[in-house]
C-alpha cells in the first residue's frame, strides 16, 4: 500500500457513543498528524442475527439493520473498527481489500490478532503480540481546543459559578458494578459536604447507565448546591464541564469516563461503586501510579500531573506502521553492475 494524501479513514462501530468516540479519537489524532478525511460508518445488526457468532456471519451486509452503512469497495487507505459490531466486517476486510487497507482494531477483539494489522486494547486487558498496542485506559476526543469549543454556550453560565467548580461525571450499571440507592445516598453526602466545605459548586452529569433510582436520589440531594445538573435534555455540557471544571469526580465503573477526565489535567478521584472488577482496578492503580487520580473519600484534593495522551501515541504508533508497510511494498530496483 502507498500512503496517499489525504489519507482516506473509515471508522466503523455501531454508533453508541462511548464505542464510537474511542474510534473517532483516533482518527481525528491522526488527522492532526497528516491531511485525513475521515468518513464514519455504523453498523447495526437485524435482532435476529445480533447475537450470531462471527464465524456464522458470511454474509454480514445481509443482515444489518436498513439504516446501517454498508462497508463495500472502494476501501479506504485505513479503517478504525470498534465493538462487536465491527468485526464481522474488520476481521475480512485485509482480504477483501487486496491489502490495499490497513485494518485497526480498538479494544481486545477476543479472535484471531492475524486478521488485523494493528490491535489498540486497554493495557489493563493484558493482550499482547507483535501487532498489539497496548495504552493505558482507551482512546478519546479530549484536546485542549475541544474543550474550549465544547465549553462554547455554557461558558457564560458556567465561568460565574462559585470555585472550586467540581465535574461529577455518574454512570452506573455494568457488568461488574451497579449503582444502588444505598451507595446513591452515600455518594450524595459525601459530594455535598465536599463541595459545600470548599465553598465550591456542582457540575454533575450523568449516563445512560445510570439507574432511575440513583439518579433520582442524587439529584434530590445534590439540586440546592450552587451548580449545573444536566437533565439529558438539550445540548450536552459534558465538555465544558471537563473545561471549566477545577476537579473532576468519575465514578468507578466507566474506563472511558475516567480516561477523558485524565485527558484534562485536572485532579481525578474515583467514586466507589458497588461490585468490583479486577480489570478497571489495575487501570486506576495505573492511574494512580501515574500521579493522575487518587479515591474519593468525602474530600477534595488538589495536585498535578502531565495531562494522559495516549490517543496521541496510538496515532502515531499507526502511521508509523502504515508507513512502514508502504515502504516494504515498494519495489526495489536493481542497479546494473558496471
Amino acid at each position: 500500500m502507498a500512503l496517499e494524501s489525504p489519507l482516506s479513514i473509515w471508522t466503523v462501530t455501531d454508533g453508541r457513543a462511548g464505542i464510537e468516540n474511542q474510534a473517532l479519537g483516533l482518527a481525528e489524532a491522526i488527522q492532526r498528524l497528516t491531511p485525513a478525511e475521515i468518513t464514519v460508518k455504523r453498523v447495526r445488526f437485524r435482532s435476529l442475527f445480533d447475537r450470531w457468532p462471527n464465524a456464522l456471519r458470511i454474509a454480514p451486509d445481509a443482515m444489518l439493520t436498513a439504516d446501517s452503512d454498508r462497508i463495500g469497495p472502494p476501501f479506504p487507505d485505513l479503517v478504525i473498527a470498534n465493538g462487536r459490531a465491527s468485526l464481522p466486517f474488520s476481521t475480512r476486510l485485509k482480504h477483501r481489500s487486496g491489502g490495499r487497507t490497513f485494518v485497526v482494531q480498538l479494544q481486545d477483539p477476543r479472535t484471531s490478532l492475524t486478521d488485523f494489522d494493528l490491535v489498540i486494547p486497554p493495557l489493563h486487558d493484558g493482550l499482547t503480540g507483535p501487532n498489539v498496542l497496548a495504552i493505558l485506559g482507551s482512546p478519546n476526543r479530549i484536546t485542549p481546543e475541544r474543550l474550549v469549543e465544547g465549553a462554547g454556550s455554557f461558558r457564560e453560565a458556567l465561568a460565574g459559578l462559585p470555585q472550586p467548580r467540581v465535574a461529577v461525571l455518574i454512570g452506573g450499571r455494568s457488568r461488574s458494578h451497579d449503582l444502588g440507592a444505598e451507595r446513591a445516598q452515600v455518594l450524595a453526602d459525601q459530594i455535598a459536604e465536599a463541595v459545600t466545605d470548599t465553598g465550591g459548586s456542582l457540575m454533575m452529569t450523568f449516563s445512560r447507565r445510570t439507574p432511575v433510582a440513583a439518579r433520582a436520589i442524587l439529584t434530590s440531594r445534590l439540586a440546592a448546591l450552587p451548580g449545573m445538573i444536566w437533565d439529558g435534555e438539550g445540548p450536552n455540557p459534558y465538555f465544558a464541564f471537563l473545561d471549566l471544571a477545577d476537579h473532576i469526580l468519575v465514578t468507578e465503573d466507566s474506563v472511558n469516563m475516567a480516561t477523558e477526565a485524565a485527558a484534562t489535567g485536572k485532579p481525578v478521584q474515583i467514586l466507589g461503586l458497588d461490585g468490583s472488577s479486577p480489570k478497571i482496578e489495575g487501570l486506576h492503580a495505573a492511574l494512580q501510579a501515574r500521579g493522575i487520580a487518587r479515591p474519593f473519600a468525602g474530600r477534595l484534593e488538589t495536585w498535578t500531573y502531565a495531562p494522559l495522551n495516549e490517543t496521541d501515541r496510538a496515532a502515531r504508533e499507526v502511521l508509523a506502521r502504515m508507513r512502514a508497510r508502504a515502504q516494504a511494498d515498494k519495489p526495489h530496483t536493481r542497479h546494473p553492475t558496471p
